[in-house]
């Protein structure tokens, strides 16, 4: 019994320490608007924004330790790939090869299965999908 109360108590303060470690949820500024189309730009808000681009919507559970650090990690790694909000900085190359990327991922990889468990509205449907590729094909 006792040794069960020991346990308990250092999972306590593990779990405690663990809400120390920082995690950045920053939001940097947003330097331009991507331009598209109001459909285009509605799904792009629903679907993607979250994760790729400065205007990330930071759920309760990110702030809850190891939880903080899964959705930062998946955040800057999106940001890094693909970011709606610094579009300028990309050169024209850069753009093709991204919207190439977008007609492709859209509705298959991305949004993540995980991240539509929790935002169910951000599933592409085949239409939302068809939408999202033509106008990617486009530009």
């Amino acid at each position: 019994m006792k040794k069960t109360k020991i346990v308990v108590a250092a999972l306590a303060v593990a779990v405690f320490a663990i809400q120390l470690v920082p995690v950045d949820r920053s939001n940097p500024p947003v330097e331009t608007d991507l331009g598209a189309p109001a459909e285009v730009a509605r799904i792009l808000r629903t679907s993607c924004y979250d994760c790729h681009s400065n205007e990330t919507v930071w759920p309760w559970y990110s702030h809850v330790a190891p939880f903080s650090w899964l959705v930062a990690s998946d955040t800057s790694e999106a940001r890094g790939k693909l970011n709606f909000s610094t579009w300028n900085r990309y050169s024209p190359a850069q753009r093709a090869l991204l919207m190439t990327r977008l007609a492709h991922e859209a509705g298959r990889d991305m949004p993540p299965w995980y991240y539509t468990i929790k935002h169910t509205d951000a599933r592409l449907s085949d239409a939302q999908r068809a939408v999202l590729q033509a106008w990617a094909t486009a530009k």
